[in-house]
């Protein structure tokens, strides 16, 4: 489904993605963790056409996507959700979700908002609140289902968890399944590794702009460098 072949880019004259190597395949979730300033969010962008790729190509279903502009790429099934959710927090729940089919029609729009509410009832009961009057993971479920409202083939989440409580983090790797369940192929990128193995069927760790180990998630749990890096102590158990 999507690929990347030597991927580099970087902002202004510092380089961020170097000679990345990736790929998803249909219904899978796959995982990139690294520290921060790793370019796991820039390796998002990139796909998403926000930041220009300076070397190598960009595929997705067989076609070369490499310099499209982002409303393209969204076209043709690509739905990145951004870090901090970014909700317009003065309208409602339903309005937020609308936004994120504007290129459906009116009653296209209705069935979609019907599919976003089964697929998150919680939401469906917080329809008429303003957004920025809902807890973390509620906002952080309306933003994955403004994603959802464009019916992606692919949607990337970039720190889903962030800011969220404790006790809430691990609700996300259950909303990844949600969105799995719904038929759409995932590509995560998270701080919090642990959650982020237990969600994905395969993993790419970044550092310094590099892949530098991949594999599958419940191998990488296991690998001693990768409990000690990013799983800390309580990794052995994992």
């Amino acid at each position: 489904m999507l690929e990347l072949l030597g991927v580099e880019a970087g902002y202004n004259r510092t380089p961020v993605l170097k000679d990345v190597d990736l790929s998803v395949a249909p219904g899978e979730v796959v995982t990139l963790i690294g520290a921060n300033g790793a370019g796991k969010s820039s390796t998002l962008r990139v796909i998403s056409g926000l930041l220009p790729a300076r070397r190598g190509e960009i595929r997705f279903s067989g076609e070369a996507i490499t310099g499209l502009r982002p409303h393209a790429i969204v076209r043709r099934g690509i739905v990145h959700v951004p870090e901090g959710r970014r909700l317009f927090n003065d309208m409602s729940v339903r309005e937020n979700l609308l936004l994120g089919g504007y290129t459906a029609s009116k009653a296209e729009r209705e069935l979609r908002l019907e599919e976003i509410f089964a697929l998150f009832p919680l939401v469906k009961e917080r329809e008429r609140q303003r957004a920025g009057s809902l807890s973390g993971g509620e906002q952080q479920m309306v933003a994955i289902g403004r994603g959802l409202m464009s019916k992606p083939k692919l949607l990337m989440l970039d720190e889903p968890s962030l800011g969220l409580a404790p006790k809430l983090v691990r609700q996300v790797g259950a909303i990844v399944e949600r969105v799995r369940a719904f038929g759409v192929t995932v590509l995560l990128v998270e701080q919090n590794a642990r959650m982020a193995l237990n969600a994905a069927d395969r993993a790419y760790i970044l550092q310094s702009g590099q892949i530098i180990l991949s594999g599958r998630s419940a191998d990488l749990k296991n690998d001693p460098a990768v409990q000690a890096a990013y799983l800390g102590v309580e990794g052995k158990a994992a």
